[in-house]
């Protein structure tokens, strides 16, 4: 099950990939959410191998997550492979540059169900997708738009 969506931006592709490599800002963003986050990594530098151990309550039952970069193409692309409870996911960032001051960011989430539950689970969503791809793409817009005001402000 897949959710895509696309924004624009007005900001600098180089900007915007540096935004978006602001890991530590998102792990403070989780973590004021109720979230722990480890990184599981040692890496310095940004790249292919960066990773995360998350856990967090939803639905009342505590769930955890491990999340790992599986491809890093500055300023272009980033992939992130999750994996959870029966579910596999990957979440996909691209960006292209419209003009020197201008990027559009498409987003995309791909749910994989591992198990029977996680099967029984992704059909459930199914059933809701219109409201959750709804749902989603507002929420990818509203995160576009803060990431453009960080730009303006700076």
């Amino acid at each position: 099950m897949k959710f895509a969506s696309k924004e624009d931006i007005e900001a600098p592709i180089d900007a915007v990939f540096a935004m978006l490599c602001d890991f530590e800002m998102f792990e403070r963003a989780a973590m004021r959410r109720g979230a722990e986050v480890q990184r599981t990594d040692t890496k310095a530098a940004l790249g292919v191998g960066m990773g995360w151990r998350t856990a967090f309550s939803l639905r009342g039952k505590r769930r955890q997550v491990e999340i790992e970069m599986v491809t890093f193409d500055k300023p272009n692309e980033m992939v992130f492979e999750c994996r959870s409870q029966g579910l596999m996911s990957l979440m996909t960032v691209e960006l292209v540059a419209l003009s020197k001051s201008r990027t559009r960011i498409m987003m995309s989430f791909d749910v994989k169900p591992l198990n029977l539950s996680a099967r029984l689970l992704v059909q459930s969503l199914k059933l809701a997708k219109t409201s959750l791809t709804k749902k989603y793409k507002l929420r990818v817009a509203e995160f576009v738009k803060t990431l453009e005001e960080r730009h303006l402000s700076a």
